[in-house]
């Protein structure tokens, strides 16, 4: 990666801040969209069983449902897009037989060559059920995504908000996700900053760096 790469990166994620403000007048464009659903479609996981949904709600009528659970926030209604992150509730054979076969089809080898891979996957899912962790996993999966989201708007100049604050019941209710296993996490707007948006001068406050990075 060459310096000026470098520079890009830190510019970005510099100029990056959870933008409380959205200018509604302002719409990402069709190929930058597409590239940022591509982000998140290429985000890792853990056996790369990616075990996600994302919701990109473009109904209006849904979103002002949002704004009432998200206790008042406008970013669901004034982002140009808004996305919600949802897992699969007690992630089943389902998936992973779904995922079996796509990794036959994208590789072209025969399903019984990945019969050692899917007992690896299924044994780590079965200890985290029986844990009672298989859920709260998925989640940890859903953060890997939104951080590759928010890192890739960045760097296309697109402004982003990370959202845990809002009724997951709520936006289940309003998404028509009952009965469908999925529910929702937590969401993500991106659009672009409104002049109005007092947060996007303020400045960053982070610790020093020799005081979160350790060399050991």
């Amino acid at each position: 990666m060459s310096s000026g790469s470098l520079s890009t990166l830190s510019d970005a994620l510099n100029w990056r801040y959870a933008t409380k403000v959205f200018d509604a007048s302002r719409s990402i464009d069709g190929a930058t969209w597409q590239a940022l659903e591509q982000a998140l479609v290429l985000a890792p996981s853990s056996f790369g069983l990616q075990p996600w949904k994302f919701i990109v709600v473009r109904n209006s009528a849904i979103r002002e449902k949002l704004v009432e659970a998200s206790w008042g926030q406008t970013q669901p209604r004034d982002a140009s897009h808004f996305v919600v992150f949802a897992v699969k509730e007690n992630l089943g054979d389902d998936h992973l037989d779904r995922y079996m076969a796509r990794t036959a089809e994208v590789r072209g080898v025969p399903m019984e060559t990945l019969d050692g891979f899917r007992k690896v996957i299924a044994q780590s899912l079965e200890g985290a059920r029986a844990e009672g962790r298989l859920d709260a996993w998925q989640t940890r999966q859903l953060y890997i995504a939104l951080g590759q989201f928010m890192t890739a708007a960045a760097l296309l100049g697109v402004d982003t908000c990370p959202m845990e604050g809002l009724v997951p019941a709520r936006y289940d209710t309003a998404l028509g996700l009952a009965g469908t296993g999925w529910k929702s996490v937590f969401a993500c707007a991106a659009g672009y900053r409104s002049p109005d948006d007092k947060y996007a001068t303020v400045p960053k406050v982070r610790f020093e760096t020799h005081e979160v990075i350790e060399h050991r």
